[in-house]
């Protein structure tokens, strides 16, 4: 499964934004894209969607227990 810091770094580079460029698109602080790209781990969820919806996905919360039963 890729990482959301693969995911972000892959399609920024896929058209060719720089973390600057790709920042000022999506509304959000230099800082939130290097954050996303580095993998950390305490993240606000809004901004990550900002980011995401420049390449058309969005993150949502799921209950542990749905995703055990779509495994099954």
């Amino acid at each position: 499964m890729k990482t959301i810091a693969d995911f972000v770094k892959e399609k920024r580079n896929e058209v060719n934004l720089t973390q600057e460029a790709l920042a000022e698109r999506a509304g959000v602080a230099l800082t939130v894209i290097r954050k996303i790209e580095q993998g950390k781990e305490n993240l606000n969820l809004e901004k990550v969607n900002q980011v995401l919806k420049m390449f058309g996905h969005t993150l949502a919360p799921v209950n542990a227990r749905d995703l055990s039963n779509s495994e099954d």
